[in-house]
Order: structure tokens, then C-alpha cells, then sequence
């Protein structure tokens, strides 16, 4: 089983940039699809981004052109890179393989405020 860690959430302004990562150990992801989801309270948690094996990626419409998902399989490790910042990506942030299939981490939080 692999165990996910989400780190690099925090309180940033509209329009900040803030960089998620993703550290997974117990096994190695270079295999799957990995992605970038979302949940907000009361809502499902959504799928963000992903990026595939050979580093193919996408975005979720509502946010093409401001967060970036990347890998390095080398450290075991998925990155969200996400500039100008909005109030509705206040969420918390979890990484898993793409359909998911392994247990949540605890995710991390990012809150986009004046």
C-alpha cells in the first residue's frame, strides 16, 4: 500500500501562487497516473489535475492556464504549481493515483483570502 503525504498549503491572497507537493512512499509511482484532487466542505471531492506515466498532462477546465501538475518519479513525488489564485480554490488538497485506489493522506489545505 502506499502511504501519500500532501504538503505546501497555507492562507495566500487572490492571486497569490502557492506549490503543492506529494511524497509517496511503500511503493514506487512510476507506473500509475497520478492526480490532484480537491474537496470542499460539503461538496465530493473533485479531480484537479493528472498527469500519466510519460508526463502527459491535464487540468480541469476551471483551471487551464493557472495550475500546473508535474512528477519526478526518480523522488517519488507529484507537484502542483498553482498561480493567481482564486476564492473558489479554497479546498483541501489531496494527491492519489488516477482513478483513485489507494488510502487518503491527510491532504493540505489552501485558503485563498483578502
Amino acid at each position: 500500500q502506499v502511504q501519500l503525504v500532501e504538503s505546501g498549503g497555507g492562507l495566500v491572497q487572490p492571486g497569490g501562487s502557492l506549490r503543492l507537493s506529494c511524497a509517496a512512499s511503500g511503493s514506487s509511482i512510476s507506473t500509475y497516473t497520478m492526480g490532484w484532487f480537491r474537496r470542499v466542505e460539503g461538496k465530493p471531492r473533485e479531480l484537479v489535475a493528472s498527469v500519466t506515466t510519460d508526463s502527459a498532462t491535464r487540468v480541469k477546465d476551471s483551471v487551464k492556464g493557472r495550475f500546473t501538475v508535474s512528477r519526478d518519479n526518480d523522488k517519488n513525488m507529484v507537484y502542483l504549481e498553482m498561480i493567481s489564485l482564486k476564492p473558489e480554490d479554497t479546498a483541501v488538497y489531496y494527491c492519489n493515483n488516477y482513478p483513485a485506489r489507494w488510502s487518503w493522506g491527510q491532504g493540505t489545505q489552501v485558503t485563498v483570502s483578502a
